[in-house]
């Protein structure tokens, strides 16, 4: 019994100063990280407060163009990000000089990208009829997409730069310019959207068209600290031009694009959540707005963490050693799981307050407080499945993590919400019908991505283990 104890205590005291060790540079890289994603997510928010001063048919307008822009835009980034693995571990390996190719053949992809994403913005009737909106909603939306259309190069290249960034742990860089776009965005929307100095009012489209200024002052800016930093004279980005080389896109793609398709499960999972608890009503679908939007905001801290994780994995692995790989992987799961945990508990505590700040009506209020309950609940499958899904990409390991997000988000988050949350059965409790059933099945899909991305990350570290084991002295 003591020997049981005394090994315990030794093996507890083992992965303390594992996670004393690995936790401060997860939140060196993931601090800057978080900051950067909040000023984006402000981006948003910005244009919505605004518009919707503006007029009702702008704002409607802004909804849905914002939502076919969003899909498309994060499909296509997730294809790019790919490079952040890769060039991870080309930095743990020191092969600086490679890096700098893979930017440049990352900057032809992105190219090739855009151009798909433009064909597809420039000709959005087909996506738009979809919501039968009335024709003056319908042309301020086909607007707003043509012109954020001609950001889209820029923002695809500056994708490359925010992976390269992460990749070499400067995330900070990207931060700076991030904030200073946001403070930049403010006097350009109030500018373009209610009009001033000569300009006629734009409304929803004006706040794109400032979009589109500054995604290219972002790429010009970022291009240019590149250019005269002397940490990245290594990387060699600007030494030579090079052709789009197949092998070195193909690589990209390979990993990039089940990553893209990730990301737009992830994206339309939570989109046709929204469609089908629309078909409940104009309250339950302005409760589930509310909570949907505060959950937004709430996993920005465990993807902040998740793309720290990812950076390290790969590095570690790049530097050959696998077992610190693993062991980085496995402090973040339970840094970040008791950080949402704590979150998850803080929520369900001031849910009250929480929904002050959006000053709904009492009827809508009403709709909204019983899903507190469940955001709160899956803030710890979130943690776990998305840093997961991280840890696998520094591994460079993507096809089945993709394959496990369509079964369990589409499969049992949508599925299964659409049989609760319309009671298909006929049995199903009355807790469970409604917005609740679409939130509950949500909340169960997470936990089966988590449990299968944790089996498969055990699996992959202890594979790397086997294939690269230490060497002896």
């Amino acid at each position: 019994m003591t020997e049981t104890r005394d090994y315990a205590y030794t093996k507890s005291q083992a992965m303390l100063a594992k996670l004393q060790r690995d936790i401060p540079k997860l939140i060196g890289l993931a601090g800057p990280l978080l900051v950067g994603q909040l000023a984006v997510i402000a981006f948003g928010v910005m244009d919505t407060a605004m518009v919707a001063r503006y007029s009702a048919d702008d704002l409607a307008a802004l909804a849905m163009a914002s939502s076919v822009f969003i899909s498309i835009y994060v499909g296509l980034t997730g294809v790019v990000s790919a490079l952040a693995p890769i060039a991870g571990q080309l930095f743990g390996a020191k092969r600086f000089d490679e890096i700098g190719e893979e930017v440049r053949q990352g900057w032809w992809l992105s190219a090739g990208l855009s151009l798909f994403g433009i064909l597809i913005l420039a000709n959005p009737e087909i996506l738009l009829s979809i919501a039968n909106a009335s024709p003056e909603v319908e042309t301020k939306a086909v607007l707003y997409l043509q012109i954020v259309a001609w950001g889209l190069p820029a923002s695809m290249a500056m994708r490359v730069l925010v992976a390269f960034h992460n990749a070499v742990s400067k995330p900070t860089v990207i931060t700076w310019l991030q904030i200073i776009g946001l403070l930049l965005k403010i006097p350009l929307n109030a500018w373009l959207i209610y009009g001033g100095f000569g300009v006629d009012p734009m409304g929803g489209p004006g706040c794109a068209l400032a979009t589109v200024v500054i995604n290219w002052l972002w790429l010009i800016a970022a291009l240019w600290i590149v250019y005269q930093g002397k940490f990245y004279q290594i990387f060699a980005v600007y030494q030579r031009f090079s052709w789009p080389d197949k092998h070195k896109i193909g690589t990209l793609l390979k990993l990039g694009l089940p990553i893209g398709l990730s990301y737009l499960i992830e994206v339309t999972s939570f989109a046709f959540m929204a469609l089908f608890i629309a078909r409940l009503g104009t309250l339950p679908l302005a409760g589930h707005q509310i909570v949907a939007n505060l959950g937004t905001v709430l996993y920005m801290l465990p993807l902040s963490l998740s793309i720290a994780t990812s950076t390290l994995v790969a590095q570690s692995i790049g530097a050959d050693k696998p077992s610190l790989a693993k062991e980085i992987g496995w402090s973040s799961l339970i840094f970040t799981t008791s950080i949402c945990v704590l979150v998850g508990l803080l929520v369900w505590q001031f849910k009250y307050p929480l929904l002050d700040l959006y000053a709904p009506p009492d009827e809508v209020r009403l709709a909204a407080i019983p899903l507190f309950l469940f955001i709160a609940f899956y803030q710890i499958f979130d943690a776990l499945q998305v840093t997961s899904a991280f840890i696998l990409r520094g591994y460079r390991v993507a096809f089945l993590p993709m394959w496990i997000y369509a079964i369990s988000l589409w499969g049992v988050g949508l599925g299964g919400g659409y049989m609760l949350g319309f009671n298909l059965t006929g049995n199903i409790p009355e807790f469970l019908q409604g917005a609740q059933g679409f939130w509950f099945a949500n909340s169960m899909s997470l936990a089966i991505a988590a449990a299968l991305l944790m089996a498969l990350f055990k699996h992959t570290a202890k594979r790397f283990e086997k294939e690269h084991p230490p060497v002896e002295v």
